[in-house]
């Protein structure tokens, strides 16, 4: 028996919206918005070709320890944490644990990797 923590499942954004609330996740989006009022990020990730999710990630557990220029719109971001409960026909809820920017980054690159090892379905 393991006491660590529980391990994330790597996932692409557009396949948040089906794992289950509760399920700890890491995955990648792009700023496109910042709620300063509800610490709560929009990011979107257009992959595959032809999806527009978009996912409402809560960051007020992480804002003391945030990089700079985190939440400014068009940065890429990687996050860890967990799939909450959304209202109604929203976004996918997270509920961030760490969350940090990705730095240089080739997209096309990240994109066929992951695709390859998951074969779209996330993985632990």
């Amino acid at each position: 028996m393991s006491w660590g923590p529980v391990p994330s499942k790597l996932c692409l954004l557009s396949q948040l919206q089906h794992v289950p609330v509760g399920d700890k996740v890491r995955f990648l989006g792009c700023v496109i918005s910042y709620d300063t009022g509800t610490a709560c990020l929009m990011l979107g990730h257009m992959y595959p070709p032809g999806t527009n999710e978009t996912v409402r990630v809560n960051i007020e557990l992480v804002l003391e320890t945030i990089q700079p220029g985190l939440t400014h719109v068009g940065q890429w971001v990687n996050v860890v944490g967990y799939i909450r409960e959304g209202k109604g026909s929203s976004p996918v809820h997270v509920q961030a644990l760490l969350v940090w920017l990705t730095g240089p980054l080739d997209l096309g690159r990240y994109e066929k990797s992951l695709q390859d090892q998951m074969g779209l379905d996330c993985v632990n």
